[in-house]
């Protein structure tokens, strides 16, 4: 069984992230980790692959220094990773980024693609159901659990009240939720074994696309204007002078609370 997990590099959620003014783009300069979800995506791709004795390969789009999240999933226990890596892709927005990694993904014939449900930089949340779109394949999204067995897919959907059984038969895409799965730690052997597995790396040319065939001057939404957010401000102090009561009505009436 071939299983493809997308993984990607994020700013470190523990840090002070902001807005690059110049390029209008996430300022990816300080710390930088592979995303949460995605190294729980990966735990769930080899929880499959170990169940049905198949094969995992990481797949990214980004810069040079983006190949260190494909390690860390081979560090994991991924067999193999795809770095599609070409300046013209520089920032992408998501119908690119789905074009470019559909692309990667369509010839090689996957049983079953996995990912986040959601990125921590860009939170669109949309490029699972997009490349799902371009692949052809059935999609089950925010999954909370998962498991493959006799040519099908299934597992719990989160929805706003609880959650629903979905299935689909292979081959079909996937994402997950946090709620998945606790993503391993690489051991030693592991990190060292990840030196030696394979990574292809693809730029537009291989993938026989162009930029502007995925979206325009690389993608189809521009960002125009960036505006720092406000520092924050003092909160309302509500002092109990016997009337706190109307005071707390009054404020949350003039914020709209109530």
């Amino acid at each position: 069984m071939k299983i493809a997990v997308l993984v990607k590099e994020v700013p470190d959620t523990w840090s002070d992230r902001k807005i690059d003014e110049s390029t209008k783009r996430v300022d990816r300069g300080g710390d930088v980790v592979i995303d949460e979800i995605n190294e729980k995506a990966v735990e769930a791709a080899l929880l499959v692959k170990e169940a049905n004795d198949g094969e995992v390969t990481a797949v990214t789009m980004g810069p040079k220094n983006a190949l260190d999240a494909v390690r860390k999933a081979l560090a994991m226990g991924a067999d193999a990773g795809i770095h599609i890596m070409d300046d013209a892709l520089g920032g992408s927005d998501a119908v690119q980024t789905s074009a470019a990694l559909a692309a990667a993904l369509a010839s090689r014939e996957f049983d079953l693609v996995i990912a986040g449900n959601e990125s921590t930089d860009g939170r669109t949340a949309a490029i699972p159901a997009m490349l799902a779109e371009r692949l052809g394949l059935a999609q089950a999204t925010f999954l909370r659990t998962l498991s493959v067995k006799d040519g099908t897919v299934s597992g719990e959907r989160m929805v706003e009240d609880g959650h629903v059984e979905v299935s689909a038969p292979l081959p079909a895409l996937v994402s997950v939720t946090e709620q998945i799965a606790e993503a391993r730690f690489p051991n030693f052997k592991g990190i060292m074994a990840a030196k030696k597995k394979p990574v292809e790396t693809l730029a537009l040319a291989d993938l026989g696309i162009e930029a502007s065939e995925a979206g325009g001057e690389n993608s189809w939404s521009v960002v125009d204007t960036v505006t720092a957010k406000p520092p924050r401000e003092g909160g309302t102090i509500i002092k109990d002078d016997g009337t706190a009561g109307q005071q707390l009505a009054d404020y949350l009436a003039s914020a709209k609370l109530i």
